[in-house]
């Protein structure tokens, strides 16, 4: 079994509606990177799900790999945000995963959390933030589950130093002899 976190924006797709509808295809992928990790997938992979494009983001909830090389549906939609004209149903180019629910995670396990853990420096997530799919190993996913368990606040920033203006010297400059008047 592999272990991977898969990010979705709450807005459009949460936790919550994963465990409303309780199984669902990882449709709208658009990356290539993705799309190569989805293909590596295999069934009953454990997912961390994490809400990303939100405040704060996190990991919110689990779930499992139930089916793979699902092909994507969205490709074909010209209403579709995610439609791709190029795809055919010939010649799918868009493929997914479907993922089952298992769990809403007690904590959220925010970002900020997550970069305080030394055993999670490594994590792909705090290298390579922007990726929507992406593997992580199975002592990083045990550890997020763990601190899951636990309520977390951040602690308090430092106040920002007050900035002091230095004012710059006047530079005096050197007096212009005037030329003397003459009076006729």
């Amino acid at each position: 079994m592999k272990h991977w976190l898969m990010k979705s924006e709450p807005e459009e797709f949460s936790i919550a509606d994963l465990a409303r509808k309780r199984s669902e295809p990882w449709s709208g992928v658009r990356s290539m990177f993705a799309r190569f990790q989805m293909r590596n997938m295999t069934v009953g992979d454990a997912v961390l799900f994490y809400h990303s494009s939100c405040q704060p983001p996190g990991v919110a909830g689990l779930a499992t790999v139930t089916k793979v090389r699902v092909v994507d549906e969205t490709q074909f939609d010209p209403k579709s945000k995610y439609y791709d004209e190029k795809s055919t149903r010939e010649k799918p180019k868009w493929d997914c995963v479907e993922v089952e629910y298992v769990s809403t995670l007690p904590n959220l396990v925010v970002l900020e959390r997550i970069r305080g853990e030394k055993p999670l420096a490594e994590m792909v997530l705090l290298r390579q933030g922007r990726l929507s799919v992406q593997p992580v190993s199975e002592a990083e996913y045990q550890h997020i589950v763990a601190l899951a368990a636990t309520s977390w606040e951040a602690p308090p920033k430092p106040p920002k130093p007050k900035t002091v203006v230095k004012k710059k010297p006047a530079v005096k400059k050197p007096a212009v002899k005037q030329p003397a008047k003459r009076h006729k």
